[in-house]
């Protein structure tokens, strides 16, 4: 009868070893019906021992269940197949990409040139910072000298300025 027990055991495994698999392997939950018919026969041949041994399985299951899911989330992205398997987010600098207001108000007043045509909005490069602006008004043709008049928040606005 003991060789019973060993099976109850291994559904336990199987059935943990199928929770995991359901998590990372998309099987419109095939994997989580077959983990639970293992949790299933393994509870019934525990309760078929003894009673007791039916509400030890259950407890373990319980807490086994919970357990191995938050561990496998937790673990997956640090093993090798979960490093190629799941996405790194960029490494970024501070500033790229990131508007920086402090840094953007210091334009005000500045002179630079048109890179893309504003029609309104193009870029502009101030001594080799290149920043979205909005044309004051119109249409400004690229390699046009420009200056910023305002700064609000994240949007620059520039007008052409006049060469005689």
């Amino acid at each position: 009868m003991s060789w019973w027990l060993v099976l109850a055991v291994f559904l336990y495994f199987l059935c943990a070893a199928l929770m995991v698999v359901e998590v990372f392997v998309p099987s419109g939950g095939l994997i989580a019906l077959c983990s639970l018919a293992c949790l299933a026969g393994g509870l019934a041949i525990f309760f078929r021992f003894s009673r007791t041994a039916g509400w030890i399985g259950v407890v373990v299951a319980v807490v086994m269940i919970p357990s191995l899911l938050v561990v496998a989330y937790r673990m997956f992205p640090k093993t090798r197949f979960g490093k190629s398997a799941t996405l790194t987010p960029p490494v970024r600098k501070a500033g790229d990409a990131i508007p920086d207001t402090d840094r953007l108000k210091q334009l005000i007043g500045r002179q630079g040139k048109v890179l893309t045509p504003l029609r309104p909005v193009g870029t502009c490069d101030f001594s080799g910072w290149k920043v979205e602006c909005v044309a004051e008004s119109g249409y400004v043709d690229r390699g046009k000298q420009v200056r910023v008049i305002r700064v609000w928040g994240t949007q620059i606005t520039v007008r052409e300025v006049e060469t005689a």
